[in-house]
């Protein structure tokens, strides 16, 4: 297990320099801040030009392949000047998968960002956004109601039904079937 563990990191080392990978540590270096608790999945991009204007807060979650831009060179080839505008994002945000977060942009403490999202304008708390361009659609009150009424009905998975539960491959095809069509919840 321990040689494991070596074989693990020293790959992991030789792809960064190899392949010259920025990892989360080299944008923290270079200024970008994040809080506590955070959960930033794979495939993440973080303006590198400009990483020391991003701050998030404690408690979010940035899904794949979402894209934070402080940056914006449509003036660069006029005016000489490419705009340019901090992100912050504030405590207990999520942030959903391929959602694009643009310049100058503060989405406020417990809101929601859909999926594929572009924004645009500052979010204010407690907000749940969609859209291209993104606009408030629901309130975190209202959607945790529904979500309440939905798993009422909903069929509710426990652990064992991750990957880090160790779903067996008969769990996997029966949850599939028993999803058809429908929503369940997950531990």
């Amino acid at each position: 297990m321990v040689i494991k563990s070596m074989f693990s990191f020293f790959r992991a080392r030789l792809r960064k320099y190899v392949l010259e990978e920025v990892w989360i540590e080299d944008y923290i270096k270079m200024g970008m801040r994040i809080g506590d608790n955070c959960s930033i999945q794979p495939g993440v991009t973080f303006d590198y030009s400009h990483c020391w204007l991003i701050k998030i807060g404690n408690n979010v979650t940035i899904a794949p392949q979402a894209y934070l831009l402080t940056h914006d060179a449509s003036t660069k080839r006029e005016k000489k000047y490419t705009k340019v505008g901090s992100i912050t994002i504030e405590d207990n945000v999520f942030i959903g998968a391929r959602a694009l977060i643009m310049p100058g942009v503060t989405i406020g403490q417990n809101s929601i960002v859909a999926v594929g999202s572009v924004v645009t304008k500052c979010i204010p708390q407690g907000s749940i956004v969609a859209g291209n361009p993104a606009k408030v659609i629901s309130s975190i009150e209202k959607y945790m109601e529904k979500t309440e009424m939905l798993m009422d009905s909903a069929k509710v998975y426990d652990a064992s039904y991750t990957i880090s539960g160790n779903i067996s491959s008969q769990d996997k095809a029966k949850m599939y079937e028993e999803l058809i069509n429908k929503i369940g919840f997950v531990v």
